[in-house]
């Protein structure tokens, strides 16, 4: 591992460790610190959603997750006494049509090992102290528990390190949002007297909600709001007794805990800066943004920073890209970080609503509308970040509308062929005019002959984390060209 790497990551929770796999299999140098001595070990950020399994299915490594998870196929949404609806996902357009619930310990655990079997260890009880952006790279001091301090260079830095980040503190960004006026209670344990078991269970209960998250076998993550809350107050952790009366009196006495892991009272905050990086440093996941518990896409949204992030490094290290690439990270991800900041938030409000009239009026609402296939649909494809887009991005160009298949800025939804996936621009039209891009532009491109009859009338290049970035008609080689060019260093 050398002292002076290409990339230093601060922060080895699951952005982090993802950001560092993905750069390591492109080959480059990474060093990657975090101040805690050991992974977590508690469940925290619970579900990888179909979008972010097709981002590790095209690394290659999406099947390492699947036997330390379990497959979700839904959600049922009841008060108590009748079903408000029921949410599929089975309708989700991806190679993963499941919500696949993961602890996050395992998650940590599937990456760190995966990392230190390419011969990269996390630097634990190392704390990143301080940076220096000198222009040409950047200067850090690493502090070590054994209270020793250690200066190195690195071309570039990347805060992985959560809503407390030291990355952003020292970029003097402005964490802009606000703590939710109301205490929450966390229980992960054994739960009985709840079925199916491979779906998420949402009571709407008049005094607050009741959620339950399948994690495995019979261990449920459990959440429950507690009512309002005021300024820097906070809420005592609650106890076994009391998370199995709230059970019993807002979901069914039926239903009860035991053995828990983890009891926590909390407070949600939805936060988040304006920009992502300044010069050679960036920020991804919590130390970008943080958001409502609800829909599960804290962790995804920071692991698709990552993926994002990784391949624009790397084409621009190894001098297949100009570093002006680097510059579509931040509008790209920061819009995205929004839209989920927004729909969570949404989430939240729908489901702590006080008044009864409003609380039965959404229920009707929901009711009403999970009944159309095409609601559910959209709602299982919000859910899953498969809406995601880069409609306005400066790496999307529109060529005008193409009568099939996925547009500028739209996702690819098929496996991108094995070499493509994270580390290359696919050219994917007539076999001549894609081999003639990859000839031209070697580092960038990877020729995929168009087999589909739709597709061999049109040209797509699609990006190495899937999406399509030009899409025109199969004679616009030359405009396809512009494009690369423009990246191409």
């Amino acid at each position: 591992m050398p002292n002076n790497p290409k990339v230093l990551i601060a922060g080895a929770g699951p952005v982090g460790l993802t950001l560092a796999n993905e750069l390591v299999r492109h080959g480059i140098s990474v060093r990657i610190v975090d101040k805690n001595a050991e992974r977590t070990d508690k469940s925290k950020a619970l579900v990888l959603w179909s979008r972010t399994l097709e981002l590790f299915d095209d690394a290659g490594y999406a099947q390492e997750f699947i036997p330390a998870g379990m497959i979700a196929h839904g959600a049922q949404i009841s008060t108590g006494k009748e079903i408000v609806a029921r949410v599929s996902l089975d309708s989700i357009d991806s190679r993963f049509p499941y919500a696949l619930m993961i602890a996050q310990s395992e998650t940590e655990r599937v990456l760190e090992e995966r990392l230190a079997a390419a011969g990269i260890r996390v630097e634990r009880t190392v704390e990143l102290a301080g940076f220096t952006d000198r222009g040409a790279s950047v200067e850090a001091t690493l502090k070590k528990a054994d209270g020793s301090d250690e200066t190195l260079q690195a071309d570039w830095l990347v805060g992985c390190d959560g809503a407390h980040s030291a990355v952003r503190h020292g970029l003097g960004f402005a964490f802009e949002g606000s703590t939710l006026e109301s205490h929450w209670a966390l229980a992960d344990g054994y739960v009985s007297g709840l079925d199916p078991k491979d779906r998420l269970h949402i009571f709407w209960h008049r005094d607050g909600i009741l959620a339950f998250f399948p994690i495995t076998g019979e261990r449920w993550r459990v959440i429950a709001d507690l009512g309002p809350a005021t300024g820097n107050e906070k809420h005592p952790d609650p106890t076994l007794a009391e998370i199995n009366a709230l059970m019993a009196h807002r979901g069914s006495p039926a239903i009860v805990m035991k053995d828990p892991f983890w009891l926590a009272a909390f407070r949600i905050n939805e936060r988040k800066v304006k920009d992502y990086s300044r010069g050679r440093v960036f920020l991804a996941g919590d130390a970008a943004h943080i958001h409502s518990p609800a829909g599960g896409q804290g962790m995804n949204t920071g692991m698709q920073d990552a993926f994002n992030l990784a391949w624009k490094l790397a084409l621009v290290i190894e001098g297949a890209a100009k570093p002006a690439l680097l510059d579509s990270y931040s509008p790209e991800r920061s819009a995205v970080g929004e839209q989920v900041l927004k729909n969570a938030g949404r989430l939240t409000e729908a489901a702590t609503l006080r008044n009864p009239v409003a609380q039965g009026l959404r229920n009707t609402i929901v009711k009403f509308a999970t009944g159309f296939p095409a609601i559910q649909h959209k709602i299982a494809d919000q859910l899953s970040e498969m809406d995601i887009g880069y409609p306005a991005s400066p790496l999307t160009v529109k060529n005008g509308t193409l009568a099939n298949g996925p547009k500028s800025g739209e996702r690819w939804p098929d496996r991108l062929p094995a070499g493509a996936g994270g580390m290359r621009f696919t050219a994917l039209g007539p076999a001549e005019t894609a081999a003639a891009l990859a000839a031209k532009f070697p580092k960038l491109v990877t020729a995929s002959p168009a087999k589909e009859p739709e597709h061999k009338t049109a040209l797509r290049l699609i990006r190495p984390d899937g999406y399509v970035g030009f899409a025109g008609a199969a004679k616009d080689l030359a405009k396809a060209e512009a494009y690369l060019a423009a990246i191409a260093y």
